[in-house]
């Protein structure tokens, strides 16, 4: 038996399955739907539906497993992953800035926007405690059932499987992120995020400009779903565009992670 017959073997085939959550009709066509459009096909759609179930579901209801030890494994295999496509793609970078690059590709905030792109949020199984506190858009739940998923599709899949998957999210982040490992492109990710939860996009007005024509200084300040957040100070409008949809991005994650609302 190989490794990876021998771990799959251990996730699933010993357990009672009174404790996995179960699969009806309906959730069948969700998860198949959720691969269609990740162009991915489980094997063992139990092993799909395991990843996908939060912490939560086990806590209220008699179903005891869910996806923690699927993410300790997901977080490995992306590392390794990541660390390989990084070393592959730049030749020339030293370790240190490798490491830097990679820290933000396998960031809670990243991976985060990598489970919405998938859609991961529309599949996620939680408790209804957690489902009712804004889980489904909490960034450290998304990330974490991300990884879960990546260690689910490596132990149905395999290796090189799963290696393509996350080089199809990393991959397009990679010049972005080398040209600046420190700084992050908060009017996309904003963007991002506002069109997933809402379907809107932010709105950017500009206050104020002043000061003389080499040394100008901008205010803009952003709407997203009628609430205003900034204002963005700057020396360009592109620089207090960027600041003030870094406002609004902190303060909407934040929110949906204390699941509050902001209107």
């Amino acid at each position: 038996m190989s490794l990876k017959q021998y771990v799959t073997h251990t996730t699933l085939s010993n357990l009672n399955e009174n404790e996995l959550p179960p699969i009806d009709a309906a959730r069948l066509v969700a998860l198949e739907t959720f691969q269609k459009s990740l162009n991915i096909c489980f094997y063992d759609i139990k092993l799909l539906n395991l990843a996908l179930t939060h912490r939560s579901v086990s806590n209220e209801s008699q179903f005891k497993e869910n996806n923690e030890r699927l993410e300790f494994l997901g977080d490995a295999i992306l590392g390794a992953v990541t660390a390989a496509v990084l070393y592959k793609y730049f030749p020339d970078k030293t370790e240190g800035s490798l490491a830097k690059i990679k820290s933000i590709l396998v960031s809670e905030s990243t991976l985060c926007e990598f489970a919405i792109r998938a859609r991961v949020n529309t599949v996620l199984l939680l408790g209804h405690g957690e489902e009712c506190s804004g889980g489904r858009m909490k960034p450290a739940i998304l990330a974490d059932t991300l990884e879960a998923l990546f260690a689910a599709l490596y132990l149905d899949s395999g290796y090189e499987t799963v290696q393509k998957f996350i080089a199809l999210f990393i991959e397009p982040e990679l010049d972005k992120v080398a040209k600046n490992p420190y700084e992050k492109d908060y009017k996309s990710l904003l963007q991002e995020w506002t069109q997933r939860t809402s379907q809107t996009i932010p709105c950017y007005q500009l206050l104020s400009q002043s000061g003389v024509e080499h040394n100008l200084i901008f205010s803009i300040e952003v709407e997203v779903e009628g609430t205003i957040f900034g204002p963005g100070i700057g020396k360009s409008k592109k620089r207090a565009e960027q600041e003030a949809a870094k406002l609004a991005y902190i303060s909407l994650v934040n929110a949906f992670q204390n699941g509050d609302c902001l209107n």
